[in-house]
């Protein structure tokens, strides 16, 4: 138990530094990273392994590995906000708030439209905080107040970011475990179906205040208007594609439902089909490339078969795809999808440098939270927890699953790191507790979606993009919170409920 004690101070570092003291997620996974260090070689006695050459090589072995799964998660952040930064510039991203505006005047439906299905589209192509400083001005825009905004945001787009940016989250956890990417997609989605609804539900709700229709029937709507294909993408595809598929096949059925009901209305300042089109161009060519590299079997084995792998020591190891990957995918929807409404290279020369300019951060933070989890990985600490957790808590374990991995969000910011830095435990936790591996995995990405409504970087982050002052994002936590300790609560339940059913 003491070591178990000494292997949890790292992680308590980076939640006090992070929350009380408002550190960012690079200098706060530095700390954490360098706590842990005397943790491993006095506590556990890790030196490295055996032919490793002397601890020097063995911390080079675990920041080699720590640096290449930097660089592929990287490989679609870049591209990611490379889309987001020609949307802006271009125009695209007015052109689609001008179509959600002008498709109904009830602020529930605005709500469900703007936080709901346009947040979590927003989180499919691009994630990494794009929903929230997309939905949350334009929910202002339409008359809702600041905090209530960005509130109402960060809950609606909660349940896509098991998928993030087109499957990122999912990647750590598929390498750290080596399970089938589209069994744990299937997995987590159905978590997430069976549950989603509630957070469509606190969508309206939270949109109540603004006046608007009664009943439940709108938002039961939406949920299964985006649950349903987002589930049957991530069973059939893979992770790359709910949230994105599900929001756009969802929220067009959604839109066509609410025109009908709404009839017919001023069209002066709708944007025209093509107007729709040329914005969405980029959204559209991901969309078909995925598909086409999926769901196409030989395209599919040709592009796969070509990878970049490395060990060292027979102890670190690493390995990318490049053809495959959701970064090229990216790359490739950019380049076809701003080419087709006639962008010129200037235009891409711009978006590359301003989204390079945000990477520093994002790199910086990610080595930090990787070198930890790669050192904790292999000088046992993880595996210490994950044996005290089994030992004190024993089958009830699941109930804590998804709670554990939004704690990681919470603590981080960030989903992916937050599968980065315990995708490991929960693997540990049930092989010693010998529970279902592949749904104790996806209750720790469920978990790590929802975590993200509470997160203070995530919250101060979407105020700023509204205008409120640092006080005033308490008032964002007060209304997210509710919802994040509900779905959580429940995730734990359906978990343990599924683990009696399969056992």
């Amino acid at each position: 138990m003491a070591a178990a004690l000494a292997a949890l101070l790292p992680i308590l570092l980076i939640l006090g530094l992070m929350v009380g003291l408002r550190w960012a997620a690079a200098p706060a996974g530095l700390a954490g990273l360098l706590a842990a260090l005397p943790v491993a070689l006095l506590v556990f006695g890790w030196h490295g392994p055996d032919g490793a050459g002397g601890l020097g090589w063995a911390l080079a072995g675990v920041g080699a590995e720590a640096g290449f799964a930097a660089l592929t998660i990287l490989w679609i952040v870049f591209p990611a906000l490379c889309i987001h930064e020609l949307q802006l510039a271009s125009g695209a991203t007015a052109t689609l708030r001008r179509a959600l505006a002008r498709l109904s005047d009830d602020p529930r439906m605005a709500a469900l439209l703007v936080a709901w299905f346009f947040a979590l589209f927003s989180e499919g192509a691009a994630g990494f905080g794009t929903p929230v400083a997309l939905a949350a001005p334009i929910l202002v825009t339409l008359g809702f107040p600041p905090a209530r905004a960005v509130a109402l945001a960060l809950i609606g787009h909660a349940v896509g970011v098991s998928f993030g940016a087109v499957g990122t989250p999912v990647l750590p956890q598929v390498a750290a475990t080596g399970l089938d990417a589209t069994a744990l997609s299937g997995m987590t989605a159905l978590l997430h179906a069976l549950l989603g609804w509630t957070m469509a539900l606190a969508v309206h709700r939270l949109a109540m205040a603004q006046g608007g229709r009664a009943g439940l029937a709108w938002p039961l709507l939406a949920a299964a208007a985006f649950l349903l294909p987002f589930a049957a993408i991530a069973v059939l595809v893979g992770p790359e594609l709910p949230t994105l598929g599900g929001a756009l096949l969802g929220g067009g059925a959604f839109a066509l439902a609410v025109r009908a009901h709404a009839g017919a209305r001023d069209a002066a300042e709708a944007p025209s089909a093509r107007e729709l089109r040329d914005a969405a161009a980029p959204y559209l060519a991901l969309l078909a490339l995925i598909l086409a590299t999926r769901l196409v079997p030989p395209l599919r084995e040709a592009l796969s078969g070509l990878a970049w792998s490395w060990t060292l020591f027979d102890a670190f190891s690493g390995s990318f795809r490049p053809l495959y990957h959701p970064g090229t995918m990216l790359l490739l929807g950019l380049l076809l999808g701003g080419l087709a409404r006639g962008t010129g290279a200037g235009a891409f020369r711009e978006a590359a440098r301003r989204a390079a300019a945000r990477m520093p951060p994002v790199l910086l933070a990610l080595l930090a939270m990787l070198g930890l989890a790669r050192l904790m990985v292999h000088a046992g600490m993880i595996e210490a927890l994950a044996e005290a957790a089994a030992g004190a808590l024993g089958g009830a374990w699941p109930l804590l699953a998804p709670a554990t991995g939004a704690l990681g969000t919470f603590v981080t910011g960030s989903a992916t790191a937050s599968n980065i830095l315990l995708t490991d435990f929960q693997r540990a936790t049930a092989e010693a507790l010998d529970l279902p591996l592949l749904l104790l995995i996806a209750a720790q990405g469920f978990g790590a979606a929802i975590g993200n409504i509470i997160c203070p970087h995530n919250i101060v982050a979407g105020a700023a993009t509204v205008g409120l002052a640092g006080r005033e994002t308490g008032e964002v936590m007060r209304r997210t919170l509710p919802a994040c300790a509900l779905y959580t609560v429940l995730g734990g339940a359906l978990v343990l409920a599924l683990v009696t059913v399969m056992a």
